[in-house]
């Protein structure tokens, strides 16, 4: 079974390469990222100038032309296509009430750093008590609500800046 890449080229220009097509290159390696390839009788000198392995992303000096090239496995393709990122900072800017309750406590102010995990607020809802930690490092920009006040699903209780 082959596998396919999505390759980008300089981020416009995008293919698929199956691993036989690579399999079919005539490639020399000259030592320290240096290649020769032979393409339907064609020949490139190529060089790799940088390399991200964790991002796949390379810079490849051909023939005098430099390109950045992504290259996206299929578990990168998966990733992708269910809207994660990997690697990616969280961007969360708010947070909203997941369910009706009542706000029993509120453990910050507006304009205090926060870090992740520290605790925001706590949530009575359903005779249980839901602790919110904060998602992400950050400034309070808002505090939407009050202790005490009732709250609808789906409503503003905190956001940052």
């Amino acid at each position: 079974m082959s596998t396919t890449y999505k390759v980008t080229v300089n981020t416009s220009t995008h293919f698929d390469v199956v691993d036989s097509d690579v399999s079919s290159l005539d490639a020399v390696s000259l030592g320290d990222s240096k290649f020769h390839i032979l393409k339907d009788n064609v020949s490139y000198k190529a060089e790799i100038t940088a390399a991200d392995f964790n991002a796949k992303k390379y810079t490849v000096k051909m023939n005098n032309t430099t390109y950045v090239v992504d290259i996206a496995n299929p578990l990168d393709q998966l990733i992708k296509e269910m809207g994660f990122a990997v690697g990616a900072s969280k961007q969360i800017n708010s947070i909203k009430a997941p369910m009706p309750g009542l706000i029993l406590e509120i453990s910050v102010a507006v304009g205090q750093e926060v870090k992740e995990n520290d605790p925001i607020l706590i949530l009575g809802a359903m005779k249980m008590e839901n602790s919110f930690l904060s998602p992400r490092d950050g400034v309070i920009k808002l505090i939407a609500v009050t202790q005490n006040q009732a709250v609808d699903k789906g409503q503003l209780l905190i956001e940052f800046e």
